[in-house]
């Protein structure tokens, strides 16, 4: 067999191997067999040398061609067999999209937000409106306008942020200054608000955060009595814990309202039996009010002689820690989702 048709049976032979392969490992069998250094391609294409040079151009021609063709061949097959699989890849990676999606978890509000929008709910329900002011103030309507004279103990660096002292400017102590600014807006009452928001102090321990939330009230009209202050809080409370909870009013000192009272309810663990939280008295306290101090209506340009008022205050974490059983304050301010969870929907 001269070399030109061993040339000729070699195309035949590897193009048969070539249709034969069902997976890729054969496909490798057939190169190492035709296509390596050492294969029967390469070893017929190193015969060229021995032949005579008359039959050189017949012969290399059919040598080109074939190795062309092999090649092509061989190529084909291995991209028959890289699509085959990439389908196979593409139909086990495929995603139904009949099937249900995973639950994607939602959020909630938190628990200070929560009580926040109940107790201006509550108080809504008795007229009042929510009037809002901004947190960095001046120590006329943080302290001034609300009978606190300079040597006054809340007014200790100690206890309030000053941004600018020598000017006056602070972050607010409370929001009674959205009270100030409200009635200085109005030139006669009445005025009927709740201000809620966050204030700043420097404090910081179990019960006590540098910065925390607070809703005040104000009503100020003709003939406002402190029984209306006692039915409006008897309100909020049994609205807020409960129809069977108490309340009970001792006097206290608070340089803007004269009388003054902090407000008490009964215990909501033991419900006035005494226990650890309540220190076995059954009262707890939760908020300071009020009727509201003459000099408080001369510094916004009421008249004292013909117009009453109360006020009241109470802190929105000290609420919660109560509403929900909270014993660390600082917990409200953590961001441990674990603790954030227990108030989704």
């Amino acid at each position: 067999m001269d070399l030109y048709e061993k040339i000729q049976k070699i195309e035949g032979e590897c193009l048969r191997a070539i249709e034969k392969c069902s997976q890729e490992s054969e496909l490798l069998e057939v190169h190492n067999l035709f296509f390596s250094k050492k294969g029967l391609l390469s070893e017929a294409l190193s015969g060229l040398r021995e032949i005579l040079p008359a039959d050189r151009p017949r012969i290399g021609a059919l040598a080109n061609a074939t190795k062309i063709k092999l090649e092509q061949a061989y190529q084909q097959k291995q991209r028959h067999f890289e699509t085959q699989a990439l389908d196979i890849k593409l139909k086990s990676d495929s995603i139904d999209m009949s099937l249900p999606s995973r639950k994607i978890p939602f959020g909630s509000l938190h628990p200070v937000t929560l009580v926040m929008q109940e107790v201006i709910s509550i108080f809504k329900r008795l007229c009042f409106e929510v009037a809002t002011g901004p947190e960095v103030e001046k120590e006329f309507y943080n302290f001034d306008a609300l009978n606190m004279p300079e040597d006054h103990p809340a007014r200790d660096m100690q206890d309030t942020f000053y941004i600018h002292a020598s000017k006056g400017v602070l972050l607010r102590t409370h929001t009674s200054p959205v009270q100030i600014r409200t009635m200085l807006s109005k030139k006669q009452p009445p005025v009927r608000i709740i201000s809620p928001g966050a204030t700043f102090r420097s404090d910081f321990d179990l019960t006590h955060s540098p910065m925390f939330h607070q809703v005040e009230g104000l009503y100020v009209d003709e003939c406002v009595s402190f029984a209306e202050l006692k039915g409006c809080l008897l309100f909020f409370v049994q609205q807020m814990f409960g129809p069977q909870t108490k309340v009970r009013f001792r006097p206290s000192f608070f340089p803007f309202v004269e009388p003054g009272a902090e407000v008490d309810i009964t215990c909501v663990i033991c419900k006035g039996q005494g226990c650890r939280v309540c220190k076995q008295s059954g009262w707890l306290e939760i908020l300071g009010a009020g009727m509201v101090h003459p000099k408080v209506f001369e510094a916004v340009q009421y008249d004292p002689k013909k117009t009453t008022g109360f006020a009241f205050g109470m802190g929105i974490e000290r609420i919660a820690m109560l509403k929900f059983g909270i014993p660390d304050l600082r917990m409200f301010f953590e961001n441990d989702i674990r603790f954030l969870k227990q108030f989704g929907v």
